[in-house]
C-alpha cells in the first residue's frame, strides 16, 4: 500500500469513528453490527451489478463503499472490545500466506485447481472440521451454495471425470422428474426439481461456469426482451391482455434477432 493509500485508508477509519462519536450521527450511533448486515449485502449486489454493466466508475465507488461497511463493523467490534482492524488484517495477512503453501512454501500447484485443493485441504485442518463440506453458509443463495458444495466436493476427488458422465447424469434426473410429474407425486416433483437443479449447477461447475451468474445474466435477458414486447405492443395500441401468445411469441423472436 501506497503512502497515500495508507493516509486514506487511516482518514476513513477516523471519519467513521467521528460519526460513532457522542456528537456525531445519531444514525450512525444508532448502527450494531447486526443492523449494518441489510446494508452490507445491498452493497455487494450492487458490486456484482457494476462488474456485470462493466461501468468501472460505479464499481470505484461501490469498492468504497465496501471498505466503508468493512471499517464500520471493525469500529463497531472494537467498540465492543472484541477486536480492531488490525487484528482483522493480520489474520488475513497470515491466513494467505499458510494458504498458499505452493507459492510462500514448497508445495507444488501448477494448475488453478491444485491451488485451490491446497487452500481447502489447509482450511479444513484449521477449522478442525468434521467434514470436508462444512463452512459453506447456509444462507448464500441456492445457486451458489449447490455450486460451492460441489466445488468442496471436487476438491476432495469426489467428481466425475468426464463431462460426459454429467450429461449422463442431468438426463438420468430429467427421467426421473417426468416419472414423478406422471404419478402426480406434488412432493416427488419438487425434490426432483431439486435434483435437475442440482444436476445443471455441477454441469456448470465443471465447466467453469458460475451458475449464479449465467442465470442472473439470463434473467436480465428475459426481462428485456418481455420489455420490448412491451413497448412494441403499446406502439400498436394494445397491452399484453389483449394479445395472443403468437403475437406475443413473433415480437420476443424478433428481438432475440436482434440482439
Amino acid at each position: 500500500m501506497s503512502n497515500a493509500a495508507q493516509e486514506k485508508f487511516e482518514e476513513l477509519i477516523k471519519i467513521v469513528k467521528r460519526l460513532k462519536a457522542p456528537d456525531g450521527c445519531p444514525w450512525d450511533r444508532e448502527q450494531t453490527n447486526a443492523s449494518l448486515l441489510p446494508y452490507f449485502l445491498e452493497e455487494a449486489y450492487e458490486v456484482i451489478e457494476s462488474v456485470d454493466n462493466e461501468n468501472w466508475l460505479e464499481l470505484k465507488e461501490e469498492l468504497g463503499d465496501i471498505l466503508l461497511h468493512v471499517i464500520f463493523q471493525a469500529v463497531l467490534a472494537e467498540e465492543n472490545g472484541h477486536f480492531n482492524i488490525n487484528d482483522s488484517l493480520d489474520n488475513v495477512n497470515e491466513k494467505l500466506v499458510r494458504r498458499h503453501p505452493h507459492v510462500f512454501g514448497d508445495a507444488k500447484a501448477d494448475k488453478a485447481f491444485h491451488a485451490k485443493q491446497n487452500w481447502e485441504a489447509e482450511k479444513h485442518k484449521e477449522k478442525n472440521r468434521k467434514s470436508r463440506l462444512d463452512g459453506v453458509p447456509k444462507t448464500l443463495p441456492a445457486l451458489i451454495r449447490a455450486q460451492r458444495l460441489q466445488q468442496k466436493a471436487s476438491y476432495a476427488g469426489f467428481d466425475w471425470d468426464k463431462v460426459e458422465q454429467v450429461w449422463d447424469k442431468i438426463h438420468e434426473e430429467i427421467l426421473e422428474l417426468k416419472e414423478a410429474q406422471s404419478n402426480n407425486a406434488k412432493e416427488h416433483i419438487a425434490e426432483e426439481i431439486g435434483d435437475v437443479l442440482f444436476s445443471v449447477v455441477n454441469l456448470a461447475r465443471f465447466l467453469d461456469i458460475p451458475a449464479e451468474d449465467a442465470l442472473r445474466k439470463t434473467n436480465k435477458k428475459f426481462t428485456d426482451r418481455f420489455s420490448q414486447v412491451e413497448a412494441e405492443l403499446k406502439k400498436r395500441g394494445k397491452t399484453v391482455e389483449d394479445s395472443s401468445l403468437e403475437e406475443m411469441d413473433a415480437i420476443w423472436n424478433e428481438a432475440k434477432q436482434n440482439e
